[in-house]
This record gives C-alpha cells, sequence and structure tokens, in this order.
C-alpha cells in the first residue's frame, strides 16, 4: 500500500460511500497516496470496519462513519466528524449512490425507491458539498461520481438514475464557478461498465455494455479510483467544472 510518492500526504479525504465497490477502491488509493480517510456507509458495518483494518494495518489513518446519505441531517454530521477527525477537511469524493432502474409509466414501479435515489443520487451530494465547502480548506478538491450514461443512455429503464447523475454534473459545473476564487476545484467522474455488485461483469446488462465498448470488457473500481487520485493530486490544480469519463472508449 505504501507508494515510492505520496502526493496527498497531509491532505484529509472524506469519501462518501466507501465501504465497497468503487467507494473502497477510491479509499485505498487515497490512503496508499498518503490521505488521511474519512469514509462513510450506510448499511455494511462488517465491510467498514474491515477496510478499517486492513489500511490501518497498513499504516494508513483511516475512520468509518455510518451515515444515511438520503438524509440531510446525517450527512451533515458527516462532514462534521470528518473535520474534526483530523483537524481539516481538503478532499471531498461524492461516491455513495443507487441504482434503481424502471420503464416510465410501469404501475408496478417501486416509487419510493425512486424518491430515495433522488435523495442519496443527487440531494445527498448536495448536502455534502455545502456541509464541506465553509470547512474546506482554500485549494480543496471535490469530485463526484457520475455516469456516462448521463450523456448517452444504452438501454431502457435507466432514465430516473441517469437523471440524477446529470443533474450533479450540471452541479458540478456551476459549483466550479462558485468555489473558483477559493482555488477549489470541482469535477465530476463518469464510470461506464465497472465491475461492481451494482453492474457486475457478468450481469444482465454485461454483454450489451461489452459491445458498446472499443475495448470489449468492463473495466474495475481501480480504474475509477487511478482517475479520482488524478483529479485531487498536485497535477490537476487547473482542472475544474470537467467531466472525465472512463468508460473504455464507450462514449466515443
Amino acid at each position: 500500500m505504501t507508494r515510492i510518492s505520496q502526493p496527498l500526504a497531509g491532505k484529509v479525504a472524506l469519501v462518501t460511500g466507501g465501504s465497497r465497490g468503487i467507494g473502497a477502491a477510491i479509499v485505498r488509493r487515497l490512503a496508499g497516496d498518503g490521505a488521511d480517510v474519512v469514509f462513510s456507509y450506510a448499511a455494511s458495518p462488517d465491510r467498514a470496519d474491515d477496510l478499517v483494518r486492513e489500511l490501518q494495518d497498513l499504516g494508513s489513518r483511516v475512520v468509518a462513519i455510518r451515515a444515511d446519505q438520503a438524509l440531510a441531517a446525517d450527512v451533515a454530521m458527516l462532514v462534521r466528524q470528518a473535520h474534526a477527525t483530523f483537524g481539516r477537511l481538503d478532499i471531498l469524493i461524492n461516491s455513495a449512490g443507487v441504482f434503481v432502474t424502471g420503464i416510465v409509466g410501469d404501475e408496478s414501479a417501486d416509487i419510493a425507491a425512486f424518491d430515495r435515489q433522488i435523495d442519496i443520487n443527487v440531494r445527498g451530494v448536495v448536502a455534502a458539498v455545502r456541509a464541506a465547502v465553509p470547512v474546506m480548506s482554500d485549494g480543496g478538491r471535490i469530485v463526484s461520481i457520475g455516469t456516462t450514461g448521463a450523456v448517452h443512455i444504452p438501454f431502457a429503464g435507466a432514465a430516473d438514475y441517469v437523471a440524477t447523475k446529470a443533474a450533479v454534473a450540471a452541479y458540478t459545473r456551476g459549483w466550479s464557478r462558485d468555489l473558483g476564487p477559493r482555488n477549489i476545484t470541482v469535477n465530476v467522474v463518469q464510470p461506464g461498465a465497472i465491475n461492481t455488485e451494482m453492474n457486475p461483469q457478468d450481469g444482465p446488462f454485461a454483454e450489451t455494455l461489452k459491445g458498446l465498448t472499443p475495448l470489449g470488457r468492463y473495466g474495475q473500481p481501480e480504474d475509477i479510483a487511478a482517475a479520482i487520485a488524478f483529479l485531487v493530486g498536485p497535477d490537476a490544480g487547473y482542472i475544474t467544472g470537467a467531466t472525465l469519463n472512463v468508460d473504455g472508449g464507450q462514449s466515443a
């Protein structure tokens, strides 16, 4: 886990939804790059504890906090505790998200699940940024996880999900204007087909998505973590308001 160069040494990062999948890969990468990391989880305490032990055994300072991203009060508490734990906040990664599909007009659709998806994927991101900005160091970094589906939707039933991510991309562009005077950069990484429990490489969408990708395969969570590491690192200080697709060429 220890790297020859630790470009994030001295920085404190908060990763929402960091107990598994893309979020866990981001936690591992930022800790490996030298950051102190706080991450949230909602319903996977065992996985969160395992990740904390794994990284602490490697010498990283990592803390897990339970928070429901759908509840603004939980999100505000999460940011306060993250800041209090290490005395500063330099990086916010909005990784928490859910994926709920359904054809519009379907009378059997779980509308409550769609509404919660909006609460987590949009309102939760907004709450996190609003809470973080007042305590974030000037020169800080904010990156949200979106989806290439916000630009091109390859199959039916995803409208509610991709609409939440398109909203986050629009917020990202607006926030980059708001926070530019403080040298805080705000960007969005849009994954394509990434092998996670939410969208496994042997799942129901796999063959369709592989066929749309020039590389003909899924990416891994570590591919997204690498993009995040670049955007929060010292070489990306002049990148803000940007959308970075990490999709194996799916959106080409």
